[in-house]
């Protein structure tokens, strides 16, 4: 792992688990081993580095999402939609945890990372003639966010409560 990577993956650790307002630049540093200086040349400065996270992070995302984008059967693009949290792999929590706490912390939420999904979402509901496609959609978005707030905050299991989505969407 190069040095950048070291202070990237730190800084999200200790953002997700500190919060970003409470982490400073020199508490990476000393966690990474690094300089701070070194996290300025790389990055330029704090935000700098938060941004840096959360491109990485949502290019990550977009693995997630598109196999869902590629699927052309309403229903199981209903179903993989709901099952997306749990197919979230215990290594990129600490990222969603960070996206979670800055959510809410500073009242910021990455509403363009997901927008190819709530459009495949809508299709897919318009498709099968549902009466509000979009607030169908925008539903699942809910549901998808309850899911990961149960896996990433509250450590539960979260396969019954997606059992109980699906089975009220038939899927």
């Amino acid at each position: 792992m190069s040095k950048k990577e070291n202070i990237l993956f730190t800084a999200l650790a200790l953002f997700a688990s500190k919060g970003y307002d409470s982490t400073s630049t020199r508490q990476i540093a000393v966690e990474a081993s690094v300089s701070e200086g070194l996290i300025f040349r790389h990055f330029g400065s704090k935000e700098g580095l938060l941004n840096a996270i959360i491109v990485h992070g949502i290019s990550i995302s977009q693995s997630y999402i598109q196999p869902i984008l590629a699927l052309n059967n309403p229903k199981e693009v209903i179903k993989r939609s709901i099952q997306l949290p749990l197919s979230v792999p215990g290594e990129d929590h600490e990222f969603w945890k960070l996206l979670y706490t800055l959510k809410w912390q500073r009242s910021e939420y990455e509403e363009g990372a997901f927008d190819s999904l709530r459009q495949k979402l809508t299709h897919a509901f318009r498709s099968l003639a549902y009466q509000n496609p979009e607030l169908e959609a925008q539903l699942i978005e809910i549901y998808i966010d309850g899911l990961a707030t149960e896996i990433l905050l509250r450590k539960g299991d979260a396969q019954e409560l997606t059992q109980l989505i699906l089975n009220k969407y038939e899927l």
